[in-house]
């Protein structure tokens, strides 16, 4: 404005100010223009981003990507698998662009240290991840158990529940699971709850650090020749895989839905298992569960339980 007004003013000529003002002569013709056109509000910054693009994305489009989001809570690139089964074929990172236009991302995100991993191919029954978790809240005045079975190759989950935590239900449950999975489980991780084994349990314990008698979810799994494998104590981060599970039923299954009864709880909870097994997943690609095992290879023969 101290240039324009002198100029305007016809306190100095325009090629004299050019002279010795730090911006060029063009800058100057064009704020002056602009402020005998429209005032000072004519000089104010404006963006430069046009307003029509000849590749836009259709609006019909834009709308069902953020219908899609509102109803499934899915990432850009999930949202791109999903669509793409319509037969919109859309850019994750498009997608990405119109969430954050519509203020539908995470607001905050804490940047982690990303590593690299040598990551190993398993196959479909080679690992599979068991842990608990409490329902939250007390359904017709209960506390009751969900116990959590993950294949680490497939993503592949069953779930149930039961009203207590003990090592009968334990055993029940890997029954469960090994007449549901279609190929053979070789082994399986849990974390160190006396409902999985004993070696943390003093009392079974001899000063060499042996245990004295086998937990009954060890005999049952060497009846079944299955491995069983325990995490560090502390560690839950190495049975990642259910970890993250629990967290997708807790945000999505257990804070959208009131239960009335332990039946209305195990009806709604498979239900949730079966769109939780047709879900795209990243680590498969984009594949579900589902299709990962239908298009797998069967090597082995599937389990048999004994």
């Amino acid at each position: 404005m101290r240039w324009v007004l002198l100029i305007v003013n016809n306190e100095i000529p325009l090629a004299g100010a050019a002279k010795i003002c730090p911006y060029g002569k063009r800058s100057l013709e064009r704020w002056v223009a602009a402020y005998q056109r429209g005032g000072d509000t004519a000089l104010e910054p404006r963006s430069t981003r046009p307003r029509t693009h000849p590749r836009e994305t259709p609006i019909c489009i834009k709308e069902r990507v953020i219908a899609l989001r509102k109803e499934t809570q899915l990432c850009s690139l999930k949202l791109k698998w999903r669509l793409a089964k319509e037969d919109i074929h859309i850019h994750e990172r498009t997608i990405g662009k119109i969430l954050k236009r519509e203020g539908l991302v995470r607001k905050y995100r804490v940047r982690r240290v990303k590593y690299k991993y040598i990551k190993a191919l398993l196959q479909p029954g080679e690992l599979v991840e068991i842990d608990v978790k409490y329902v939250p809240g007390l359904i017709a005045g209960m506390q009751y158990f969900q116990y959590t079975a993950v294949d680490c190759a497939s993503r592949w989950r069953y779930l149930a529940v039961y009203d207590e935590q003990a090592n009968h239900h334990s055993i029940l449950f890997m029954k469960e699971v090994l007449a549901r999975f279609p190929h053979r489980i070789r082994a399986v991780k849990t974390d160190n709850h006396s409902t999985f084994t004993n070696y943390y349990t003093g009392m079974t314990r001899r000063s060499d650090m042996t245990v004295k008698t086998l937990h009954a979810f060890d005999r049952f799994c060497a009846e079944q020749r299955i491995v069983h494998y325990l995490i560090d104590p502390g560690k839950p981060a190495q049975n990642g895989k259910v970890e993250r599970s629990h967290r997708e039923d807790q945000e999505k299954f257990y804070d959208t839905n009131n239960f009335r009864s332990f039946a209305d709880l195990r009806s709604k909870l498979a239900a949730w298992n079966t769109d939780y097994n047709n879900l795209e997943h990243c680590g498969l690609n984009g594949k579900t569960p589902n299709e990962f095992l239908a298009n797998y290879q069967l090597t082995d023969p599937p389990n048999v339980c004994t």
